[in-house]
């Protein structure tokens, strides 16, 4: 990953002090999704519904984005027909299945232990891109691995002493969903550079849209949709507050600041979750899984600060 500022433009303090601000506020209203699921799951149990909810609410609004966005821009490159379908293979691993698997996984792990394990995404990354890609592990991002799945360990372990096969059910679909993630961002590198990351990510969301719309036509009835109108507004807010919003700031964050840093920033997202969680939630974590979370969020770092020595270079 590089960053996306060219070296050759000046670039004001305010221009990247805003795009902290927008990767800090992003990623914080990311964490919240986690939130509104688990809210959502008092007065439900049905993943399927949630996720064709969310949506159908976030569709408008991307629709409504992108053609502003095409609206505004001079010059765009031609949708070819690879691009289509490379937008609904990403569409489909990165932002359906990795949100389904993770909305099933949440019904059984807490909100703030749920988030740490999704946060392992960069250093599944580099995993992938040392086996698909052929790129060497540095020795410092062995050592962050190394933290990192000790962190790991750590947040599990207050679970090994109790019967709960559920949660390691809900675990285990929550790395999937971190692993699945993790290919739509391997993926995804050469169709963002040729659309760039504000269409990408509109017609990619989009497509994911109707995947989830589609399962819950296959799977439920209409008659799913009667629901208490607090899930439909945890729904709502999850649409606009937790996946259209912080998408489209994501995307100019990373124009403004590049990809290293906004990942680092993303730390704050684990953090917020686990604070939200015991606010809102009355989710608690032993000082051990506290230890673990730490961990995870250092090794993650040192991932995102050797990407950007690197980008540096």
């Amino acid at each position: 990953m590089s960053d996306a500022v060219s070296p050759g433009r000046p670039v004001s303090a305010a221009h990247n002090l805003v795009g902290v601000g927008l990767a800090a506020v992003a990623a914080m209203a990311f964490s919240l999704r986690a939130i509104f699921v688990k809210l959502a799951y008092e007065d439900m149990s049905d993943p399927v519904t949630l996720l064709a909810l969310r949506m159908i609410f976030s569709l408008p609004f991307l629709i409504a984005a992108l053609g502003l966005h095409l609206r505004s821009s001079a010059a765009t490159a031609p949708l070819t027909r690879r691009d289509a379908l490379a937008l609904a293979a990403l569409g489909f691993v990165g932002y359906y299945l990795s949100s389904f698997l993770d909305m099933v996984g949440l019904q059984f792990v807490a909100a703030g232990i749920g988030r740490l394990l999704l946060f392992l995404y960069p250093t599944i990354v580099v995993i992938i891109s040392a086996l698909v890609l052929g790129k060497r592990i540095s020795r410092r991002e062995v050592v962050a691995l190394l933290i990192t799945y000790a962190g790991v360990a750590l947040v599990l372990s207050g679970q090994f002493d109790k019967p709960n096969a559920n949660f390691w059910l809900g675990a285990l679909l929550v790395m999937l969903s971190a692993a699945t993630f993790s290919i739509y961002l391997v993926g995804s590198g050469e169709v963002v550079a040729r659309l760039g990351s504000i269409r990408f990510t509109a017609y990619a969301t989009a497509a994911a849209s109707v995947y989830c719309i589609v399962q819950f036509l296959l799977l439920r009835p209409l008659s799913a949709l009667v629901l208490p109108i607090r899930v439909y507004e945890l729904a709502l807010a999850m649409a606009l507050f937790s996946t259209v919003m912080p998408l489209f700031m994501m995307a100019e964050a990373l124009r403004r600041i590049g990809a290293s840093r906004v990942a680092m920033i993303s730390a704050l997202g684990p953090a917020a979750t686990v604070i939200s969680g015991y606010v809102g939630l009355d989710e608690r974590m032993t000082w051990v899984q506290t230890i673990g979370g730490v961990l995870i969020v250092s090794g993650v770092l040192i991932v995102a600060v050797h990407v950007r020595k690197l980008d540096k270079k």
